[in-house]
């Protein structure tokens, strides 16, 4: 960041992802401008709710001022808008960190996924969130006054900047504490300076702001023959906790901009759920579930979305013990009626009555995905579809995290799986069961890194031809969850490529003779290639899992999959050491040519190991090697067929 400085001001540069939000913002989301007075007010409110929470320790900061509130006013003449509040306010560094960055990880990613394409832009950057950025959609020109709490008049800040690249800072004298954001307005937008216009625009967008939205009443003027401006203030909003409103009373309108308020989103919810809970814990809830993706919904560390209030007074907006890690996707407010004002982290940390909370939102959240996931007509399911599309990956790791609410959990689970080929997760574990074969008791499943690896394993190939469904699972976390999502409605879910494959019922008299006497006849065959393979494999033997394949790798019933080896690899981690076990298929021409191999018996066992391996997605020790393997087996093929 760049910087020059004369007196008491400071030139600085604005940080490279602002310059370009800047930029895309203002020719993208032009056709919706009247959300910049939302994303204002919004930002207005939140520094009002900090104020007060810091004041519950510090009474001070309100500096003989409790009566928070946000002021809109306008200047026709000078052709301005200001958007004022008495809240918490800034001092010069955080105005700098605040105004002059973006502070919010996925920035990079979100930069990568922009397109060019003013639609779909303009989704990307409400999905990321707009804020502060939004003012410049309407003015050439903003200035930022303001003075954090508890700070002398003498350490007010003005920030100002045109957008083109650079703002300049400036320490000013600043009687009051808080923010004022004056916009100096474009050509074209004279309309916002009209008191009815704004009026109308925090009526939609702001209604359910807490703290009073005031402007200066107007009155009709004879003289004038037109509405003027009066000293007297008027409340525009409703200014009352919308969560503590009855439900017959609240528009669905009004919900979605509320999710839009505490979600900072652009984009309406997918569901929410707003109750009352009385009993040994009195609270409300209103709880939202969004309609994408956050950017930093795999930062595990992220501020969680849930905003805690205690009688309506503002506490913490990042209030993690509310819900578990796996519904961090969830946006909205609890207002307990049981908590002390003065509450702290520690204090919530130990709370019986927040675990009782906690129960009772993730118990509210599972019901209206369960609810969803079992809908019946086309609209929940697409609902439930767009959830899962976005949110799936959480609820995978709910499995393993939620011991309690596992059952639930596992309803909602959808998979891919071989029955339709697709990479589309559409299958839950109830419609598997419902198309299990007569006399199948398990329900299986196989791992890989990716969809076509899965889809393509060998271990599949038996299946395949006896028509058995297996669920193709390519998720990274799909072996943090299979390790505890070990049954479901009293079926075994079994990995088909772990341990030795009983298929039960599914095998006939026939073929399990036939595999006896296979293994009878290349018993010898199998201590050989177990010989030259040494360490490599725990051991060798036949197998009756694959039709096509010469061979493939298997897991111990109980020990670590190689795929799972692979992920603790990638991630850094210290994976136990264990071998594969190589299963032969006794019908493939390259099994039975190595019944009669002497020569090169060493090669072909190493390269029939290391194509099982590869086959698997693993990746080998000594590519060269087998490269020159095969290039020399090739080689003596061909001379003993000339």
């Amino acid at each position: 960041m760049s910087a020059t400085a004369t007196q008491n001001k400071e030139t600085l540069g604005f940080q490279t992802e602002v310059k370009q939000m800047l930029h895309l913002m203002i020719h993208s989301l032009y056709s919706n401008r009247e959300i910049f007075l939302r994303e204002l007010i919004s930002n207005a409110s939140d520094a009002c709710d900090k104020l007060r929470f810091e004041a519950l320790h510090n009474a001070a900061l309100f500096e003989a001022d409790s009566e928070l509130k946000i002021r809109v006013s306008f200047d026709k003449e000078a052709r301005t808008l200001t958007i004022a509040d008495n809240g918490i306010g800034m001092n010069r560094d955080e105005a700098i960190a605040n105004l002059g960055t973006i502070a919010k990880s996925g920035t990079r990613e979100f930069f990568s996924q922009l397109s060019g394409d003013q639609q779909k832009d303009a989704h990307l950057i409400g999905q990321f969130g707009v804020g502060f950025y939004s003012s410049f959609i309407v003015a050439d020109r903003v200035t930022v006054v303001t003075r954090r709490a508890g700070e002398v008049a003498g350490q007010g800040v003005c920030w100002e900047s045109d957008g083109s690249g650079e703002f300049t800072v400036e320490m000013v004298d600043k009687a009051d504490r808080g923010t004022a954001i004056t916009l100096h307005l474009r050509e074209g937008q004279d309309d916002l300076l009209s008191a009815w216009k704004l009026r109308s625009i925090i009526r939609k967008y702001s209604d359910h702001i807490v703290q009073p939205i005031v402007m200066k009443k107007e009155e009709w003027n004879e003289e004038k023959k037109e509405q003027v401006l009066t000293d007297q203030d008027e409340t525009v909003n409703k200014a009352s906790a919308l969560w503590t409103r009855s439900k017959s009373d609240i528009t669905e309108d009004e919900y979605k901009e509320f999710y839009k308020h505490v979600g900072h989103d652009f984009e309406d919810p997918l569901s929410w759920v707003h109750a009352r809970v009385e009993g040994r814990q009195e609270y409300t809830q209103l709880l939202y579930i969004p309609g994408h993706a956050q950017f930093d919904l795999w930062d595990r560390n992220a501020r969680h979305g849930i905003k805690l209030y205690v009688r309506r007074v503002f506490i913490m907006d990042d209030a993690e013990q509310l819900l578990p890690a796996y519904l961090r996707f969830v946006r909205g407010v609890v207002d307990s009626a049981d908590l002390p004002l003065n509450v702290s982290r520690e204090i919530l940390q130990e709370s019986k009555d927040i675990e009782s909370i906690r129960k009772g939102c993730t118990g509210k959240i599972l019901g209206m995905l369960e609810d969803m996931a079992s809908s019946e007509d086309d609209e929940g399911r697409a609902r439930y579809a767009k959830f899962w599309g976005e949110f799936g990956k959480l609820l995978k790791e709910g499995v393993g995290e939620d011991f309690a609410n596992k059952d639930k959990i596992a309803k909602l689970l959808r998979f891919a799986s071989t029955q339709s080929d697709t990479p589309n997760e559409v299958v839950s574990l109830a419609d598997y069961i419902g198309r299990m074969k007569d006399g199948q008791e398990k329900i299986y499943y196989v791992t890989a890194d990716g969809f076509n690896a899965a889809k393509n394993s060998p271990h599949l190939e038996v299946f395949r031809k006896k028509g058995i469904e297996v669920l193709l699972l390519s998720d990274r976390v799909d072996e943090w969850m299979v390790s505890h999502l070990t049954e479901f409605d009293g079926k075994e879910l079994v990995s088909v490529a772990k341990g030795g494959l009983d298929l039960g019922k599914l095998e006939d008299e026939t073929e399990k003779k036939e595999q006896e006497a296979a293994a009878g006849e290349f018993k010898e065959l199998v201590e050989k290639i177990k010989a030259s393979l040494g360490e490599r494999a725990k051991d060798v033997r036949v197998t009756h899992r694959l039709t096509d394949s010469p061979a493939c790798l298997v897991a111990d019933e109980h020990g670590m999959s190689g795929n799972l080896a692979r992920l603790l690899k990638a991630a850094g981690q210290q994976a136990p050491t264990s071998q594969p076990i190589l299963e032969i298929n006794p019908r493939h021409p390259v099994v039975l040519r190595l019944k009669y191999e002497d020569k090169k018996f060493d090669d072909w066992a190493a390269v029939l190991f290391d194509q099982a391996l590869l086959a698997e997605g693993g990746q080998l020790d000594d590519p060269a090697t087998f490269v020159k393997r095969i290039n020399d087996l090739m080689l003596a093929m061909s001379l003993s067929q000339s």
